[in-house]
């Protein structure tokens, strides 16, 4: 797990970021009802849990750089006996300070009297605006509250600025203690799919294989990054499909995209695999072209490379391998020209992963995608999908869907893999798909 003096060593780095005239302020998340009177599991929102590893709900951190009298401060829920037999211990307010190195800390019920005071004699406050409109309006009203004081000698803050400007550039770049984390979620997530595909039986239906792999998740302390999504046959054209109630059939491809999150951090692998075991020729030939693509965008994945270079380079394999199998016609320059394998292949090749399997990192910089740095994770996740009835494509591609998707960190010379313990080549496959059709 990430230590205190991480986190403590973040909030200083983001605070100089900002300089001493400014003030940075973040909500937790707050409860959300599933139904009546019941709650969804509580997650910490992920810019509040990345500056202070605090788990709890109904909890505002403030950081106020240069502060003679403490710079962190941390608004919380009191130890309350009665509550804390219902729903679990508290931290406090003593806790807030010895366990997670705030300088000082409050009552959350204290906020409103002592936050208009803090934002006075602040230039600049940092906020995720519009991201939480209650809290935006409370701000606003506490803003206010200052501005009615000018006369009496008060200065309100007069710019006011996206948090995330700073705080997602500092998220981007992974640390020894963030890697660690994020390898033990890949880990539990390679576990996992190796489970699912031992699952995987015609006449199954799909939730039996996502049963396989949250039973994983669990038993490992960890819980689903997201939805996973388990397609049968067509459904794997669905990019995010998320019923999992179809029936697997023999003859079908499965496509799993699953991920576990470990300590906060997420891991994301999809595979395609034969129920039966044993990829048809139509299925192996566009299988190996989808590998072929992920291979080319590996190969860019190197420090220097721009971020987009894998892409282009998983698009010209992809290109080249359709129109191989005569399902584009042309030349590739044509087709690359013109975008024709986007009716195959909609989406970009990765994006980031960290705290949130979608993470937060800008792609450009200057208007230019931006070069490849140490310290970054990120998807390479090459597909095609032919959907049933897709015009001018012979019926035997139709409804095949493939995907394969794997985690990769950026290295000082080059790249990890981090999820490279699930088979990923066509006769590792089938060969596990062997063992299990055997035992």
């Amino acid at each position: 797990m990430i230590k205190p003096s991480e986190f403590a060593k973040r909030r200083k780095q983001l605070m100089r970021m900002a300089a001493d005239d400014a003030i940075l302020i973040l909500p937790a998340a707050p409860e959300r009802i599933r139904s009546k009177d019941t709650t969804y599991p509580y997650r910490q929102d992920s810019d509040f849990w990345y500056l202070s590893g605090f788990a709890e709900p109904d909890a505002v951190l403030v950081l106020v750089p240069g502060r003679k009298h403490g710079e962190c401060l941390l608004f919380c829920r009191e130890r309350d006996a009665d509550k804390e037999a219902w729903d679990g211990p508290r931290v406090g307010q003593e806790g807030a300070i010895e366990h997670f190195g705030m300088d000082d800390a409050y009552p959350i019920d204290d906020l409103d009297d002592i936050l208009p005071g803090l934002l006075e004699g602040r230039t600049r406050v940092y906020y995720h605006f519009g991201r939480d409109t209650d809290f935006d309006l409370k701000l606003i009203g506490w803003l206010n509250r200052v501005r009615a004081q000018v006369r009496q000698g008060a200065q309100p803050p007069h710019e006011f600025l996206e948090l995330g400007h700073l705080l997602h550039e500092l998220r981007l770049f992974k640390s020894a203690g963030e890697i660690k984390l994020m390898q033990r979620a890949a880990d539990i997530a390679c576990e996992a799919q190796v489970a699912a595909m031992r699952a995987t039986r015609a006449g199954a239906q799909e939730y039996e294989v996502e049963a396989a792999l949250q039973y994983v998740y669990r038993r490992h302390n960890a819980c689903a990054a997201y939805e996973p999504i388990v397609g049968a046959g067509s459904n794997g054209c669905v990019l995010h499909y998320r019923a999992n109630n179809a029936t697997m059939r023999d003859g079908d491809l499965l496509l799993v995209d699953a991920g576990a999150e470990y300590g906060n951090y997420a891991s994301d692998i999809t595979r395609t695999w034969p129920v039966n075991g044993v990829y048809s020729k139509e299925q192996r030939a566009l299988y190996e072209i989808v590998l072929a693509a992920q291979d080319a965008a590996l190969a860019q994945a190197v420090p220097g490379k721009p971020w987009i270079a894998g892409h282009d380079a998983a698009v010209a394999t992809l290109t080249e391998g359709l129109l191989s199998l005569g399902l584009l016609k042309g030349t590739l320059k044509q087709n690359l020209a013109a975008g024709e394998y986007k009716k195959f292949y909609m989406h970009k090749t990765g994006h980031w992963l960290g705290l949130d399997v979608h993470d937060v990192g800008e792609y450009k910089l200057a208007g230019d995608f931006r070069e490849l740095e140490p310290g970054m994770v990120f998807t390479i996740e090459p597909g095609l999908y032919i959907a049933p009835g897709m015009k001018g494509v012979p019926a035997k591609y139709q409804g095949i869907g493939i995907r394969i998707e794997d985690d990769v960190l950026i290295t000082q010379n080059g790249h990890r893999v981090l999820t490279d313990g699930v088979p990923r080549k066509v006769d590792a496959v089938e060969s596990l798909l062997a063992e299990r059709l055997s035992s």
